[in-house]
């Protein structure tokens, strides 16, 4: 190879190191945007759920105050599934 061939050889190799190393400096700024999108959904999400934990577990406290037999009824037939679930004989 000549003097000429070897420098532009050289030229394509730079510019396909910069190309690379652009489309991936793009790639992981994007996978990181994309990364705290994604986190701020899971935090919206996890605000939610706590929530309506929060509204059922009232919601359930409230149904016990209002009906105690019940609620031991329901109760103690939870325990005896479970039981049996658990121990099978």
């Amino acid at each position: 190879m000549s003097v000429n061939a070897d420098r532009i050889g050289d030229t394509f190799q730079n510019l396909a190191e910069k190309v690379q190393d652009a489309l991936t400096g793009d790639t992981r700024a994007q996978l990181e945007v994309k990364a705290r999108r994604v986190a701020g959904q899971a935090r919206d999400a996890y605000g939610e759920v706590v929530e309506q934990a929060a509204d059922a577990a009232t919601a359930v406290g409230k149904g016990v105050e209002q009906q105690p037999l019940i609620a031991l009824l329901i109760a103690g037939a939870v325990g005896y599934a479970l039981g049996k679930l658990l121990h099978p004989r």
